[in-house]
């Protein structure tokens, strides 16, 4: 997602590189660009409008420093902007003076409110709440059951279905269950429709009125651009949001319902979901995500990926056998292994500072998690000696490993070549000490800035070295 828009944005600032002062008809050159990159991404015209001219009016105004150069002050001018219009308060839920705290998940049919209910029942049951889930959804098909197992997935209560009860009686009856189970939270996950009607939101008021939500919080596919925000509109003046999911921010949308959702309802984004699995749900952040729109990376949310899904005492035994010089193929396996547990590679590259610039390389290369995968079922066909000590597969021993682990013997010869890289750098940057690691990150950034031949690319996987 903000790719188009990061990439106009880019070729704007680039624009204004080497110029020496910020004049008033270079600003209105480049806001007159970036209101056309905006409305192209599909924000709404009014954020627009106002966003052009919040910037222009400090671009010419006495907050322009005369020693830095115009492309820096005009990026931190409109990274100011963005996370103003983005918004980054209030995005904490609110807890109920007595429990249980209900969470009401609305949204159209589609908009991934089921997933998401079960998602944000997974963050909170990391944080120690005990969570109940209920779905009202008696309209589409296995609505009820899809939330079941995906509350079986994650280890978390769901109310039983009882079949041909209506919403209100679930609703009911999930709130006494909540009450009486001693449930701190109790999410209730309200049926969707194609589009909004009448019936739909007579119903959801009535589901309101007699929960009394904590938190009513409105599940929207980015995918869905403005349609995003009118549909926002329309729930707040139903039942008055208090906070939006925004959906597959991973996708291909242009950007613009997360860009016009803070101004356009007045209420905060207070969720992403970045992915299908039930952890790929973080918490909205308006300096960072403005930060990844301006390809100034995401350095926070990167570490906090790691810390969340790297063990940390395996990478320290990792880290020291590293710095001895040891390397064989179980350090190997283990890597792809923590590679795979990071999710999606290429979108943790863009959380990189400075990758964007990089982006249609990375596209180039092809780098497909499926890569991780294949890579580590070679070294699993291997025998303990095997991974120990390499250098003995010969012939009969690789196609023995090929059919093990289902592809070819190139694709074995492939994985050893790449083993072979790899424990080369290791020893290379163990001569160099401490210094190692950053010889090794401005290799990587050489390579990619020449366009040369990277560790991933033609098909030779990724690793993190």
């Amino acid at each position: 997602m903000f790719n188009a828009l990061a990439d106009r944005l880019a070729g704007i600032f680039d624009k204004l590189r080497g110029r020496g002062v910020l004049t008033e008809e270079m600003v209105d050159t480049a806001m007159r660009e970036i209101k056309i990159a905006l409305l192209e991404a599909d924000v709404a015209l009014p954020v627009v409008k106002s966003f052009i001219a919040t910037v222009k009016e400090q671009a010419v105004g006495q907050n322009v420093i005369k020693t830095v150069q115009p492309v820096q002050q005009v990026v931190k001018i409109v990274n100011d902007a963005l996370i103003e219009t983005l918004g980054s308060d209030d995005t904490a839920l609110k807890t109920a003076p007595i429990a249980p705290t209900v969470l009401l998940m609305l949204g159209l049919q589609g908009s991934g409110k089921t997933t998401s209910s079960a998602k944000l029942a997974a963050r909170l049951k990391k944080e120690g709440k005990r969570v109940l889930m209920a779905s009202l959804d008696i309209y589409r098909p296995a609505a009820q059951e899809q939330l079941q197992g995906l509350g079986a997935q994650i280890d978390v209560d769901t109310l039983p279905i009882i079949t041909d009860q209506k919403p209100l009686d679930i609703t009911r009856r999930a709130l006494q269950e909540a009450k009486a189970g001693n449930y701190d939270v109790l999410i209730l996950d309200t049926a969707g429709r194609l589009h909004i009607d009448e019936t739909m939101m007579a119903e959801v008021q009535a589901v309101e009125q007699m929960a009394k939500p904590t938190e009513k919080l409105l599940i929207v596919d980015a995918l869905t651009g403005q349609d995003a925000v009118h549909v926002a509109e329309s729930f707040q003046r139903a039942v008055g949001i208090t906070g939006i999911i925004l959906t597959r921010i991973d996708g291909d949308a242009r950007g613009g319902a997360a860009l016009s959702m803070r101004q356009m309802t007045g209420q905060p984004i207070k969720f992403l979901g970045v992915g299908e699995k039930t952890d790929a749900l973080e918490i909205f952040d308006a300096k960072r995500l403005a930060g990844r729109i301006l390809g100034m990376g995401d350095v926070v949310g990167l570490v906090e990926t790691a810390m969340e899904k790297i063990n940390e005492d395996e990478a320290r035994k990792q880290a020291e056998r590293l710095m001895s010089g040891k390397f064989d193929m179980n350090d190997m396996l283990a890597q792809l292994q923590q590679v795979q547990s990071l999710g999606d590679v290429k979108g943790l590259m863009m959380m990189i500072p400075g990758m964007s610039k990089f982006r249609d390389k990375i596209e180039q290369a092809q780098i497909d998690d499926k890569i991780f995968k294949h890579q580590a079922a070679v070294i699993l066909s291997m025998t303990p000696d095997e991974r120990k000590h390499p250098e003995i597969l010969k012939a009969s021993r690789k196609q023995r490993i090929a059919a093990g682990a289902g592809v070819s013997a190139s694709e074995v010869n492939k994985v050893l070549k790449q083993y072979e890289q790899m424990a080369a750098a290791m020893k290379q940057f163990k001569k160099m000490g401490p210094l190692g690691s950053l010889a090794m990150m401005k290799k990587m950034s050489s390579l990619l800035k020449n366009g040369g031949h990277t560790p991933f690319q033609n098909g030779g996987g990724f690793s993190p070295f």
